[in-house]
C-alpha cells in the first residue's frame, strides 16, 4: 500500500517546466485534478499535500532540496511517519525512455539518476517503488545536464501529460496495494 507519493525535481521557476522537473509536474497534475492544496512543511524540508484516495490517506512530497539532496526530505517524512520503503513511491525523469514512456517498478538501483541515489542513502533502502516518466534522450555529444535541465518542446510536453494523465487514474489502485494489476497496465 502506497502512504507517500514522491514527485522529485529542482526547486525554483527556472527549473519548473523542465525535463528533470517531471515528479514535480506529475504531482502538480495530481494536485489540480484533486482539488488539493501544497501546505509548506519546513521540518521535512519540502512541500506536502495530503488527499483520501481510495478511503486511505496518501501523502505526496515535492522535496524543497536541489534533486541532489532530495533524499533529505523523503527520509525526514518516512521516518517521522514510521514509513517501509516499500509503501513509498518515487516519481522521476527517465532518460532511457522514449519522450512519453511511463513505467512501474520496485527497488533497483539509482542507474546515474542522484535522486535516487540520495533517497537509497537516506531510506538505507532501494525498496521503493519508482514510476518513471520519459523525458528521452539528448542528441549524441549533447551534454545531459544541459537537456535535462531544458523544457521540452510542445510536442514532448503533450506527451508527457498524456503519460500523467494515464498514471493518474491508476492513483487509486496503486494505493489500495494492487501494484503487480498496475504495473502489467502501466508497463504494456
Amino acid at each position: 500500500m502506497i502512504k507517500l507519493i514522491v514527485g522529485l525535481g529542482n526547486p525554483g521557476r527556472q527549473y519548473e517546466k523542465t525535463r528533470h522537473n517531471a515528479g514535480f509536474l506529475f504531482l502538480d497534475r495530481l494536485v489540480s485534478r484533486l482539488n488539493c492544496s501544497w501546505v509548506v512543511e519546513s521540518r521535512f524540508d519540502g512541500v506536502l499535500a495530503s488527499l483520501d484516495v481510495a478511503g486511505s490517506k496518501v501523502m505526496l512530497l515535492k522535496p524543497a532540496t536541489f534533486m541532489n539532496r532530495s533524499g533529505q526530505a523523503v527520509g525526514k517524512v518516512a521516518r517521522y511517519y514510521k514509513l517501509a520503503p516499500e509503501e513509498i513511491l518515487v516519481v522521476h525523469d527517465e532518460l532511457d525512455f522514449d519522450v512519453g514512456v511511463i513505467k512501474l517498478k520496485k527497488d533497483g538501483g539509482h542507474a546515474g539518476h542522484n535522486g535516487l541515489r540520495d533517497i537509497i542513502a537516506h531510506l538505507a533502502s532501494k525498496d521503493f517503488y519508482r514510476l518513471r516518466v520519459g523525458i528521452g534522450r539528448p542528441s549524441a555529444g549533447a551534454v545531459v545536464a544541459d537537456f535535462v535541465l531544458s523544457p521540452p518542446s510542445k510536442a514532448e510536453l503533450e506527451l508527457i501529460v498524456f503519460a500523467f494523465d494515464r498514471a493518474s487514474d491508476f492513483v487509486g489502485q496503486m494505493v489500495t496495494s494492487e501494484m503487480s494489476a498496475v504495473m502489467n497496465k502501466l508497463n504494456t
